[in-house]
């Protein structure tokens, strides 16, 4: 009998991170929408890829170079909920970054942070996401996470510089370089990105 109540609560253990992640994900288009982002690319097409960096497609569309930075999110979530929070399930683990992710969704299509990328680096032309491409954004580092739970960690680092590297070679951008410009601005390394 204990086993039989056992097995009918485990479902609804699994229903909460889940429904904490849909929750999340339609929070974060709600607050997106009311601060006036746009749902789909006003180009008026929906694209798996957006591969040109300073076009208009940049951050509108499913995916682009930015998207191996939010997958890069995932596997860092993932490596430092297993540090901090090791003994919670899988997908309460999930959900927190979930939860993480939307948050900083919300906060780099705060004016705040689209004027900090206009005046900080040359993302010059930057007017912030479309809603689909913050949603495929939190899509991405679920991935990462994925990734991450299924690699060793060796390779997981060694995937993540991988494409720390593809990505500074190819559109001389990466999470890394994000960073840096974000918080302290190099004219050098601006000049340099701005040479593509």
């Amino acid at each position: 009998m204990a086993q039989a109540a056992a097995t009918v609560r485990r479902p609804a253990v699994r229903l909460w991170p889940l429904t904490l992640i849909a929750g999340a994900l339609l929070a974060t288009a709600a607050i997106l929408h009311a601060m006036g982002r746009v749902f789909l690319c006003t180009c008026g097409r929906v694209r798996l890829w957006a591969g040109g960096v300073h076009t208009p497609d940049n951050s509108q569309q499913l995916s682009d170079w930015y998207s191996f930075s939010h997958i890069i999110h995932g596997m860092i979530f993932f490596g430092l909920l297993w540090l901090v929070a090791r003994r919670l399930p899988l997908l309460w683990r999930l959900s927190i970054a979930v939860l993480i992710e939307c948050g900083w969704e919300i906060l780099e299509n705060s004016p705040l942070i689209i004027e900090r990328y206009r005046q900080a680096t040359i993302a010059i032309g930057y007017t912030g996401d479309s809603i689909l491409n913050s949603l495929s954004d939190v899509a991405m580092m679920a991935l990462g996470f994925f990734v991450a739970v299924r690699l060793p960690w060796r390779w997981t680092v060694a995937l993540a510089l991988a494409m720390e590297l593809m990505t500074l070679l190819v559109i001389r951008d990466n999470l890394a370089l994000n960073i840096v410009m974000l918080a302290w601005p190099v004219e050098a390394i601006r000049q340099w990105q701005a040479g593509l």
